[in-house]
Parts: structure tokens; sequence; C-alpha cells
């Protein structure tokens, strides 16, 4: 098999704008493995402020050391090569999600099967929410209504950098979007347990649907203590990169549902492994994504559509881009996701 690698840089719609950073474009490492007939496809997103991971270290990742692991191996033994991909190097996730992803599809295309199908499901199309982007309360009201006129009917509120502002925020895109479309947060780590307590006590009458990551990732028993205290259902996600994490969120009851995001975990050999356990153990769970192109975007969907989840997942990130940086692949209508009917993604090549 053979690894390249291709960097990809391509603009927003819309700056995207979160407690975390500000993104006006899709910062990418896309990888190719081939078997000189087929090609299979991955994705490792530039994720500075969550994973730390950089493209330039998700290359020397993938051409280094995942590439010395794969040596001599064909692609008929996909279980050794993503078992040889985890084991390559410590951390590095989003290398190790792209190279997974892409033997997965590579192994899909080999059958001629979608790599929904190939992963178990019947199942084309799933939904997804929107995120409205840090903003004043103006702005945010603005993007509540234009979001559900492009058919959107659940919308994700970035919150967490200002507690106070925060309800004044939401209680405005409640009142412009009305009570039909559901509302989440996202405070991406930004309140304090206090802050977090006061702020969704202050609007569970706008019908929240849950809160997600309301403190800081390695703050487990503040996020307990923050769920024991209020009635809305908390996600977690930043805390969770892979079972250990998940384990540790259940242990101390910190969460009532997980966010699994591919390029936190390493890949869907792992992220099947991480909704199985919550599962058994009674949490939720949404797939979520990085600001990534349609081919990470597609992988999460495949994922999504061979197992459901039990809240609509955050799978908008290639919906903000201008154009896609590859040809084929899956198609947003509104809230829904279509994945393709070609073998593996459906992705057939470049277009930066």
């Amino acid at each position: 098999m053979k690894l390249t690698t291709h960097r990809v840089s391509a603009p927003l719609h819309t700056p995207f704008v979160t407690a975390l950073r500000t993104a006006t474009h899709v910062e990418s490492l896309l990888v190719e493995v081939s078997d000189g007939e087929h090609s299979g496809w991955g994705e490792a997103p530039q994720v500075w402020k969550v994973t730390g991971d950089s493209l330039a270290g998700s290359q020397a990742c993938i051409e280094g050391p995942i590439t010395a692991a794969l040596d001599g191996l064909g692609p008929d033994d996909l279980t050794e090569a993503l078992r040889r991909v985890q084991s390559a190097a410590v951390g590095n996730f989003g290398a190790k999600d792209a190279v997974d992803v892409a033997l997965h599809d590579l192994a899909a295309r080999r059958l001629g099967q979608t790599l929904h199908g190939f992963l178990g499901s019947t199942t084309d199309v799933v939904r997804t929410d929107v995120t409205l982007s840090v903003g004043d309360a103006d702005a945010l009201a603005d993007a509540g209504k234009a979001r559900v006129a492009d058919g959107f009917d659940v919308l994700k509120i970035k919150v967490g950098t200002d507690a106070a502002g925060d309800i004044e925020r939401v209680r405005r895109v409640r009142d412009a979007i009305g009570p039909g479309p559901r509302l989440r947060l996202d405070a991406n780590q930004g309140w304090t347990r206090r802050d977090a307590v006061t702020v969704i006590r202050a609007i569970e009458d706008c019908d929240i649907e849950l809160v997600e990551q309301p403190v800081a990732a390695a703050d487990l028993e503040g996020m307990a203590w923050v769920t024991d205290r209020v009635n809305t259902p908390i996600l977690a996600d930043e805390s969770v990169y892979g079972v250990r994490d998940l384990v540790a969120v259940i242990r101390h009851g910190a969460a009532d549902l997980v966010n699994v995001k591919l390029a936190k975990c390493g890949g869907l050999a792992t992220a099947r492994t991480l909704l199985e356990l919550a599962r058994e153990h009674g949490l939720g769970a949404i797939v979520g994504c990085m600001m990534e192109s349609h081919v990470g975007v597609g992988a999460a969907a495949a994922l999504v559509s061979a197992y459901p989840t039990t809240a609509v997942n955050d799978l908008d990130a290639a919906w903000w881009l201008r154009e896609a940086p590859v040809t084929g692949g899956i198609r947003y209508d509104g809230s829904l996701i279509h994945l393709p009917s070609a073998p593996g993604l459906g992705v057939t090549g470049l277009t930066v």
C-alpha cells in the first residue's frame, strides 16, 4: 500500500467563531492510501486549540512511523493494519484517524461497497445540527432565523466567552426562532463551574436540549458538580478522547452524554468502541466533527448511519465550506446529509 498526503486550505463562506478560536478556512491534511488500483481517503484536520494536532505534525507522523508500521502489509488484513496504525505513535490522533478512515475506505472500495454499507448500515441519510458562531445577541438572532430558513431544526449556540451575556444571547435566539427548533449550547470549556450552573439554570425555561462541555476538560469533578445541579443534560466533548477518558467520565458521573469525534479518538475503530461503551453504561451519545471537509465529515456520517446515536449529530463542518476540496462524497440538503451511492466515501479526487 502507498500512502500519499495532500495539504488543503478551503475557505469558509462565514467565519466560524468559538470560545477557543476563530476559523476562516478548513486547514486539513488529506491522506490517500492506494493499492495500485483503488484509493481510500481520510482526513487529519489541524486543531491547535483542542487536540494540538497540526498539519506538519500529522504529515510527519503519517509519512514516518505510520508508513513504517504498514510496510510490507497488504490491503487485505484490515484488522492488523488498524492495530499497527494505533500503535505506531503516541497521541497524533488526527494522523491515526486519517489513515484509519482511509484504510476502511479502501477496504470498502475493494469490495464495491459504500463505506456506510461496509460498516453495516442500510441507511443513506443522516441528520445534523448547525452551529451559530459566537457573536452579539443581534447577530445570533439573525443567524438563527437564517439557519432555520436554510432547513435546520437543531441549532447549536456557541457560548462561554461571557457568562452574563450568554443568558441574553440564548434568550434572543429563542425569541427569534420561536418554540419549534431545538436549541443546544456549547461552552467549549469557557465557564467556571459556578458560572455554568448560574447560566444553565437561568435559561432552562428556553427549552435547552443539552449543554456541551461547560467547564475545563480536565475538571471532571467540576462537570459532575454542574451535572448534579441542573436539569439540562450535559454533554462531554473535550473531556473524552479515548476509552480511558470515557471510563473516567462514567465513574465520576460527570455527564449525561458523550460527543465522539474521529479526530479526537483516532478513527472509526475506536469510535465504535466508544459508542458501544456509552450505550452499555446508559450514556447518550452524538458523533461530532472538527472543522473538516467532506472527507472527514463523510466518514463520521457513515459511522452514524451504521451506529445510530441518541440525539441529532453535530456534522455541519463541511456545510460551512464555499466549495468542497474533493469531488464526490456527501451532499447537504438543509439538515440532511446524503451519503454517496458510489463505493467507499464516494470521493474520486481533489478539486484544489
